[in-house]
């Protein structure tokens, strides 16, 4: 069994892989080599033949992986649920999104609004204000953020609101997450994890899946901000 394994994870469990990963090396010996991306960009780098021994993406992503061949069915395992959320820069008044009506006030309102291109929670934000009706108006003034973390964006003053993943929004300091977009209004990602077919190293890769779809991990995840 090797010493090392490779692993890409979508942004998304950036947070608690940090954690979890840090746990299984001491518990196992079995180094974690971990890169972290939008899953849209993690779907183009294996379509382009990343080498990876696991790798953890949203549900739908990992479905199109394993219809290609290119994850193993056998053993993938749905980790988490995440959902999506508004943050302000610390210290600011945090605005009300309880409602559909006071989300749509609130992003009209706003200076500019931060979301991610790439991120499964820009995807879903983008869907959301066409839905509503303002697309045309927040995207002329969206700061739009090719990869990372947008509430970062807040910190640097270029936006008011930041909106992705609870778990994405927690990653940035100086911030505060004012909550999820009302439930009724969500399509909750489900982050999912599975073997690669050609993974050099697949005893530690199923070691290391077994593991992440423990009940052992379940309050890291938790306190991370996403639900098991």
């Amino acid at each position: 069994m090797t010493n090392t394994i490779r692993m890409l994870s979508t942004l998304g469990l950036m947070g608690a892989m940090r954690s979890l990963s840090s746990a299984f090396e001491a518990a196992s010996g079995i180094r974690v080599d971990a890169d972290y991306a939008p899953t849209l960009a993690l779907l183009k780098r294996l379509r382009a033949q990343e080498a990876a021994d696991l790798v953890i993406l949203t549900r739908e992503g990992l479905d199109e992986m394993i219809a290609e061949g290119r994850v193993i069915a056998d053993g993938a395992a749905d980790l988490a649920r995440s959902y999506v959320g508004i943050a302000v820069l610390a210290g600011q008044a945090q605005p009300d999104i309880a409602t559909e009506a006071a989300l749509r006030q609130t992003l009209l309102a706003a200076r500019s609004v931060a979301y991610s291109r790439l991120g499964a929670s820009g995807v879903y934000f983008a869907q959301l204000i066409v839905r509503m009706g303002i697309a045309a108006e927040i995207n002329a003034k969206a700061t739009i953020v090719e990869q990372g973390f947008t509430a970062e964006r807040l910190v640097s003053g270029e936006a008011d609101l930041a909106v992705q993943q609870i778990s994405e929004l927690k990653q940035v300091g100086g911030i505060e997450v004012v909550g999820p977009v009302p439930h009724e209004l969500q399509t909750p990602a489900v982050f999912s994890a599975g073997r690669m077919a050609n993974a050099k190293h697949a005893d530690a890769a199923d070691r290391l899946l077994r593991y992440l779809a423990s009940p052992e991990v379940v309050p890291v995840l938790r306190q991370s901000g996403l639900e098991p």
